[in-house]
């Protein structure tokens, strides 16, 4: 989800199957993040020297990203790479905000749709 002043935009996909019950739960989340700033790079809702405040849930995510505490996990090495060639590629302006699970807004939509497809 990528929310400004003005709008809320959201955005959901499956895993490919390449990565479909290959993956960690951290390894998806940092998938997630790297799209999530492609996507919203791709139709402008982040542009060229925009400041923006990143929320994580995971502590683990949460250090290596913004204290730059290192991994030994080659997969989380190469995705950080790339979401640091797009902040640096855009002059993006990057603010980390640790947040608990309960308050991330994308995982409440998450759920709700997950509700919502149970139902069906």
């Amino acid at each position: 989800m990528i929310q400004t002043d003005d709008s809320k935009s959201e955005q959901s996909r499956e895993h490919v199957e390449i990565y479909k019950d290959q993956i960690s739960e951290l390894q998806s989340k940092y998938i997630a993040l790297h799209i999530g700033l492609f996507w919203g790079i791709g139709v402008f809702i982040i542009k060229n020297e925009d400041s923006i405040k990143i929320k994580l849930d995971d502590k683990i995510m949460y250090e290596q990203l913004k204290d730059d505490s290192k991994t030994d996990d080659g997969f989380i090495k190469n995705r950080i790479k790339f979401i640091d060639q797009l902040i640096a590629q855009r002059k993006l302006k990057i603010e980390f905000e640790s947040i608990e699970q309960e308050d991330n807004p994308a995982k409440k939509i998450l759920e709700a749709k997950e509700i919502k497809t149970k139902n069906e």
